[in-house]
């Protein structure tokens, strides 16, 4: 399968290489990228979200750049190398303002782009864009390879469901269909290979509500990815805990009372449900176990009360409970402070 696999994507680059004018884009400068290039496996798998995605190695010893995402809120991360080496990854800090992450394998002298030679680019560059979307490679196969041209750079105002997307800085718009399922990480080159920027997730545009297309310029993510390299970033983890945070609000004032939160990473699992709560007149029930809240996967208590203190009151999030063998979901409102409980 792997070969049958592997024999079509070369067609499809060969096909590719020989469409495109003045042969700029040559293959070896595909196989180039694509041997930085690496596949990501994670969390998801659940209620539609896969469970992949794409990143792109910064240095020799395996610092690897990629989306933020809920494919990293697991306890192993791992990390598929071009050359089909299969290495566990640990998540070495995320930047949730600009949707960046780093992650670091145990490896040396690996093939990788130096983000302080990333180009910028304008509206008619002809770009490349790599990616593991839809799971094409899962070993050594090469990832997807597209061809578009740049339509425009502007802020980025979008949505993901209900809630807004946390980076609202400038994006490069591709006229290619880039960001699809597992393609969040990838990268964005010129025609002769010279990083440009780092493909986005799934988001749709908040006026139009259509899916967006597009890439965050390697100079807006940068510095924190230095900074989380070296340690001296302070992230603002979305898997953690911040209970002095300003806005939304606890699950118990939801009525929900979860179990003793005792070891890292404690499953969400629903211990006892207040009478006359929001969460009893929904049917939430002890012994639930809460895996999704809207599209985030929770892996733990603590990240269950960090999703419900990045809510505003009067948001409505949609619990998703394991009861049984079954998936139940359900619609809350997150109250204003003197609503609470009520």
């Amino acid at each position: 399968m792997k070969r049958t696999v592997r024999g079509s994507m070369l067609m499809l680059i060969a096909a590719f290489c020989t469409s495109v004018p003045g042969s700029a884009a040559k293959s070896d400068v595909i196989d180039d990228v694509q041997s930085r290039v690496v596949k990501i496996f994670g969390a998801g798998g659940l209620a539609g979200l896969q469970a992949y995605g794409t990143g792109f190695l910064c240095s020799a010893d395996g610092h690897i750049v990629t989306a933020f995402s809920h494919v990293l809120d697991t306890d192993t991360v791992t990390v598929v190398l071009s050359d089909g080496r299969r290495l566990y990854a640990k998540v070495l800090g995320t930047d949730v303002d600009r949707d960046v992450a780093v992650l670091k394998v145990e490896a040396d002298g690996l093939p990788y782009f130096d983000l302080s030679k990333a180009v910028p680019a304008g509206p008619g560059t002809r770009v490349l864009a790599f990616s593991n979307m839809f799971k094409v490679a899962a070993g050594n196969e090469p990832v997807t390879v597209q061809r578009g041209v740049i339509s425009a750079k502007s802020n980025l105002t979008a949505r993901r469901g209900r809630f807004e997307a946390p980076y609202r800085g400038p994006v490069y718009v591709v006229d290619a269909v880039t960001n699809n399922p597992g393609s969040a990480g990838g990268v964005l080159t010129t025609l002769d290979g010279r990083l440009i920027a780092i493909l986005g997730r799934e988001l749709k545009n908040s006026q139009s509500q259509t899916w967006l297309n597009y890439a965050v310029p390697i100079g807006e993510i940068a510095e924190s990815v230095a900074s989380i390299q070296s340690g001296e970033f302070r992230p603002r983890d979305r898997f953690a805990t911040n209970l002095d945070a300003a806005g939304g609000c606890t699950p118990l004032e939801l009525g929900i009372v979860l179990v003793p939160d005792v070891v890292a990473r404690t499953p969400a699992y629903i211990d006892d449900v207040l009478p006359e709560s929001q969460a009893a007149r929904a049917g939430l029930a002890a012994e639930d176990l809460v895996v999704f809240v809207n599209s985030d996967l929770v892996g733990s208590i603590a990240s269950l009360e960090g999703i419900l203190r990045r809510t505003s009151p009067g948001d409505d999030v949609q619990f998703t409970v394991r009861r049984g063998d079954d998936l139940v979901s359900v619609t809350l409102r997150i109250p204003e402070p003197s609503a609470a409980l009520q």
